[in-house]
């Protein structure tokens, strides 16, 4: 018995230690330069996994204590408002995060894919939009499977990733009840719930310091959601100011080496009136050490007349 309980622990210790080793390889802190630093892709997934609505989720996402996002994308120095609208067609969901730019243009943020693959299994992956991201950046949830090699003094484990059934998420089993109708969310542009109060954007480390989720999600390369991704190409919505802001540098293997990014910050007066605006330039580069050198040039346009 002892000999039993002595394997499993073991077993589960590896688990552990290959799950933190997995995770920091997998790590999604590094400085892209694009906008998509400021949003969690793992923590909106966390969110999913355990809302029990969409309207939950949505407003979950739009919490600031939950440090998922901290995008200011028509840059009014707050947060934006992300939008929940669910694309379904029979057994497929593309759940798309989206958020209103103006009174006629959304920039979407991610989408949400899901497909059943069986009466009481289904896949998920949530990939990031490439505007935001500067390439379609894949998340999905795994797990840990332990195999045991040999016996006695010699057993050892093999631990592999595997792709998790996700039948079992409160969200999933949500919009494959009997009862559910596609949600699309009532709020847009400048028309947003009385709960929601937009807060001053986070300096980055501030955001990456304190957002939580669970470690189980990694960065993968392969569409597994296949049928539902062909659902939603044709409806993503894509804005021209948020694709133009930001150009990244990338080597001949496609690693960031420097990027450039152009934002625009309103000047009020002591009154609250628009005054003028403030035009930042920021350059990213990393020089032969693999050293990031930053170089900032901030320029004030002129200030409004009266």
């Amino acid at each position: 018995m002892n000999s039993i309980l002595k394997t499993f622990l073991t077993a589960l210790l590896f688990a552990s230690l290959f799950s933190i080793q997995l995770n920091a390889q997998d790590s999604s802190d590094e400085d892209t330069g694009y906008l998509g630093d400021h949003f969690s892709l793992e923590g909106a997934l966390t969110l999913f996994e355990n809302a029990s609505s969409m309207e939950i989720f949505e407003k979950e996402l739009n919490n600031e204590q939950n440090h998922v996002n901290n995008l200011d994308l028509n840059e009014d120095g707050k947060v934006d408002y992300i939008r929940v609208v669910d694309n379904m067609e029979k057994d497929v969901h593309a759940i798309v995060l989206q958020v209103p730019i103006s009174e006629n243009e959304s920039q979407d943020i991610a989408v949400i894919e899901i497909e059943k693959t069986g009466k009481e299994s289904a896949t998920l992956q949530i990939i990031g939009d490439e505007d935001v991201f500067g390439t379609q950046k894949i998340v999905e949830p795994f797990d840990i499977k332990a195999e045991q090699e040999g016996n006695g003094p010699n057993v050892d484990f093999k631990m592999t990733r595997v792709v998790v059934n996700v039948w079992g998420w409160p969200s999933v089993r949500f919009v494959y009840g009997p009862r559910y109708r596609p949600y699309v969310s009532p709020w847009r542009w400048r028309t947003y719930p009385r709960y929601w109060n937009p807060w001053n954007r986070h300096s980055l480390k501030f955001h990456r310091t304190h957002r939580v989720f669970k470690p189980h999600f990694h960065v993968v390369k392969t569409h597994r959601v296949v049928r539902a991704h062909k659902i939603y190409t044709p409806k993503r919505r894509s804005c021209k100011v948020v694709r133009t802001r930001t150009t990244v540098v990338r080597n001949k293997n496609g690693k960031v080496v420097g990027a450039k990014s152009k934002t625009t910050k309103t000047v009020r007066g002591k009154n609250g009136k628009v005054v003028g605006k403030k035009k930042t330039t920021k350059v990213r580069k990393n020089n032969r050490k693999g050293k990031v050198v930053k170089k900032t040039g901030t320029r004030r346009a002129k200030k409004r007349g009266g």
